[in-house]
């Protein structure tokens, strides 16, 4: 067995890259909302509205990308390469297929799809034009989401980050200019920052295949990959990421449901939930990043055939999860000010935007803790059914109706509708704990191939 320093110098070489890239990756849309905030509240919450269906087909990318990686680490930790390369392909195929779908409703309902969060018409108006242009990243994120995935399975991180840092420099300098109408450019609003995060995706794309070209040499991966396909992988990857992608997808939905309940409460509701839920996504990468490095680690080992190695791994990871839930409650109370700063809101939108974030303080120790150990050491591990089960559960049977209940039934303020769209985050550390310590969740996937 690995000693304490070599296993803490693991986890956080591939621990701080992911956060790293995660932070410039949200950043880029943060910028956006930032820069938007202080244009105008209309273009901010047209935005916003847009931005939650960019989580949810985010959602469903990272599900498609985990699935891979939970596949692929163990192939890795075998030093088989081919099988890797097959189920990449199966996985750019689901991915470009979610493009596609995405890009047709965007092209031919815009006004409805921006309508589920609003029904202020200046709001959807402004967020159709924002839709107009975006919807063209939609394919560029796909594929470059897919390949960071297929590298991030053998450890291969620091590209992502040095990739999410151009891309958000690009979508800054573009934002400024075009949002404003700087330098002689013309004053374009909500529609330079479309502009300014398209960009930024085209060439974050271009690099990526380049770098692949040129540096790559764990996977060697060509065009040609992609044209092949293995049917029996094929299945074997769908029959792990379908159940990942539904408990995922739902999952953004669950988030895209919270901003179209908030919005339909009060007008001031959705540009205040946007303010706070920017900073806390921020700071929840320190929990994404802590279950994608255990997921690599956690399903490299069980490739390898290390069962005794991985469950010390995974006693001592959630005392890791421990300090970082802390660490980002404490990070979230003192950076929520001066960040909502930023913002040119209204008094009455910051003081709701600030109470929205000091539960946030809260839920993001929970989620700090069940997260990474349901993604990334139970269903790193190979068992995804537990963590389906649980999402489901406690999403679509108490938290949504609860909510629902108390914002159009009981008529309570945003404030505690905001309290119970997020407890999930709180309650389920307790299965999530039960499970990883007497549950059989180690599961080896791979095939002798």
């Amino acid at each position: 067995m690995k000693d304490r320093k070599s296993f803490y110098r693991e986890f956080f070489v591939l621990y701080v890259a992911i956060v790293l890239q995660n932070i410039v990756t949200l950043s880029v849309n943060l910028l956006d909302n930032v820069m938007l905030g202080a244009y105008s509240e209309t273009a901010l919450s047209g935005a916003a509205a847009v931005n939650q269906l960019q989580f949810i087909y985010q959602q469903i990318l990272t599900a498609m990308g985990d699935g891979l990686v939970i596949f692929c680490s163990q192939y890795w930790g075998r030093k088989q390469t081919d099988p890797m390369k097959k189920i990449a392909a199966a996985a750019m195929y689901g991915a470009l297929s979610a493009a596609v779908v995405l890009f047709v409703l965007a092209s031919f309902c815009p006004g409805q799809m921006v309508g589920l969060f609003t029904t202020d018409v200046p709001i959807i108006e402004a967020g159709v034009e924002y839709l107009g242009i975006i919807r063209f990243t939609y394919l560029f994120f796909a594929v470059t989401q897919i390949l960071l995935a297929t590298l991030r399975s053998v450890g291969t991180v620091k590209i992502a980050f040095q990739l999410s840092v151009m891309a958000f420099c690009v979508n800054c300098g573009i934002n400024y200019v075009l949002i404003f109408g700087k330098f002689g450019a013309p004053e374009m609003g909500i529609r330079g920052a479309a502009i300014g995060t398209l960009a930024a995706r085209v060439l974050e794309l271009i690099v990526l295949l380049v770098y692949i070209s040129v540096k790559e040499v764990h996977l060697r991966l060509k065009l040609s990959d992609y044209f092949h396909p293995d049917g029996r992988l094929s299945r074997d990857y769908i029959r792990i990421t379908a159940p990942m992608l539904m408990v995922q997808g739902l999952w953004g939905i669950n988030t895209a449901l919270q901003t179209a309940i908030l919005g339909h409460m009060t007008a001031i509701a959705i540009a205040a939930n946007s303010a706070a839920s920017n900073l806390f996504l921020l700071v929840k990468s320190m929990a994404v990043g802590a279950a994608s490095a255990s997921s690599i680690i956690i399903g490299k080992l069980i490739g390898r055939g290390d069962f005794g190695v991985v469950k010390e791994y995974a006693r001592r990871f959630q005392r890791i999860y421990l300090v970082i839930g802390v660490c980002s409650g404490i990070l979230l109370f003192f950076l929520r000010i001066p960040f909502l700063s930023l913002y040119d809101l209204r008094p009455e939108t910051m003081e709701m935007a600030n109470s929205f974030l000091l539960i946030l303080c809260v839920v993001v120790i929970g989620m700090s803790y069940q997260m990474p150990v349901n993604n990334g050491i139970i269903r790193g591990g190979g068992n995804v059914t537990f963590v389906v089960k649980m999402d489901l559960i406690s999403i679509w049977l108490i938290v949504i109706p609860l909510s629902l209940i108390m914002a159009f039934v009981v008529k309570a303020s945003p404030v505690v509708v905001v309290c119970c769209l997020n407890a999930d985050q709180i309650f389920k550390c307790i299965p999530a704990y039960l499970e990883v310590h007497y549950g059989n969740w180690i599961r080896k996937l791979t095939r002798d191939v």
